[in-house]
């Protein structure tokens, strides 16, 4: 076979994989499909598939795998006669999923009021539990932070989730804004998306009027800098090329932080840091010209995540977003390199900005 069309095949395979997880019918089968999914992931990747396009194939395919569990699930729990809507937050709320990632979701309804909030609550948490069981056995951990619509916390009412934001945002605590910074990426995944987009308006309302909420959070932000010397050389973990670099707390967060203040300022919708960073940066000051890089240095440092991720798992090591840059050959030295300096170019802004 031609390797020009041996290098097609995963694509053709990604449609026979969708329709694969959009006919699920057996709960059973679904970590089966989970591991084909992978294996595929893996494939697209060595087909020279970029981070920012694998990233979001990652999160389509395992939208389809997760609303099939979510809604194979409910057949099997009474639940109660409201309009409720299951909520993605995080890297899935974003569209930017890597090999690996844990679950992060929460669970909306509708409720007259607190009593009856408490009552439907009562109903709704089993059905939750069973769907994050579900996904994890289907390869999504568990949240270790508990961010789950299996847990109480964030199985909430339409007016429950309103108080919570307003808090966040009016009566911001910067420990707790850096815990709460993935519920400003939610996206409706599964029911009424009306309870979501209505949500995510009062959010943006909120943000948009309340400067000091947007200042704390471009703090946070800054604590995590672009590890480049004074020289602008790369550095890792000790000050040394020969240390490893997180790339997803040195790298990538850096772009996704950025991009989510900037959204939050402007009132722009889009939840993807792309999208966010196109509609919403040249309101923030990002130069159009400047667009372009970033979002290649952003794709960059995703697909070096991946990368890492499956030379982790292929070996039969624990999952990892940490490389050696010294590992490195010197072309993608020179392009992580560049990537990490439009990282500071960004934090760049948001330091003029907030005056921080």
């Amino acid at each position: 076979m031609p390797p020009a069309i041996e290098q097609l095949l995963p694509y053709r395979q990604l449609a026979d994989l969708h329709a694969d997880l959009a006919a699920l019918a057996d709960l059973a089968e679904a970590p089966r499909l989970a591991g084909r999914l992978g294996e595929l992931l893996y494939a697209l990747l060595e087909a020279g598939a970029g981070g920012l396009l694998l990233t979001r194939m990652i999160s389509a395919l395992n939208d389809c795998l997760s609303v099939r569990v979510i809604e194979l699930t409910a057949r099997q729990h009474r639940l109660p006669p409201v309009t409720w809507c299951w909520l993605a937050l995080g890297s899935e709320g974003r569209e930017e999923q890597t090999f690996v990632t844990d679950q992060d979701n929460g669970l909306i309804f509708s409720a007259t009021d607190a009593r009856e909030a408490d009552a439907l609550r009562v109903l709704f948490l089993p059905f939750a539990q069973a769907v994050n069981e579900q996904l994890a056995a289907c390869g999504f951990a568990l949240c270790s932070g508990r961010i789950m619509a299996g847990n109480a916390d964030w199985c909430l009412s339409a007016d429950e989730w309103r108080e919570q934001f307003i808090d966040w945002v009016r009566r911001p605590d910067p420990a707790a804004l850096l815990n709460a910074s993935i519920f400003f990426d939610l996206r409706p995944l599964y029911g009424s998306f009306e309870l979501a987009e209505d949500l995510r308006s009062l959010m943006l309302s909120l943000t948009v009027d309340t400067p000091a909420f947007l200042h704390l959070m471009a703090a946070n932000a800054l604590q995590a800098s672009p590890p480049l010397s004074f020289r602008g050389e790369v550095l890792a973990a000790g000050g040394s090329a020969g240390d490893e670099l997180d790339l997803k707390k040195f790298g990538s967060r850096i772009f996704v932080d950025a991009a989510r203040i900037f959204a939050l300022a402007a009132g722009v919708r889009p939840v993807a840091s792309r999208l966010r960073l196109h509609q919403a940066g040249p309101l923030a000051g990002v130069q159009p010209g400047q667009l372009a890089a970033i979002e290649a240095a952003f794709s960059h440092v995703l697909r070096l995540r991946l990368e890492q991720q499956m030379l982790a798992a292929r070996a039969g090591q624990p999952a990892s977003n940490v490389l050696k840059p010294a590992a490195l050959h010197d072309v993608d030295q020179a392009i992580l390199r560049e990537s990490l300096h439009q990282a500071r170019h960004l934090q760049q802004r948001l330091k003029l900005n907030y005056a921080l």
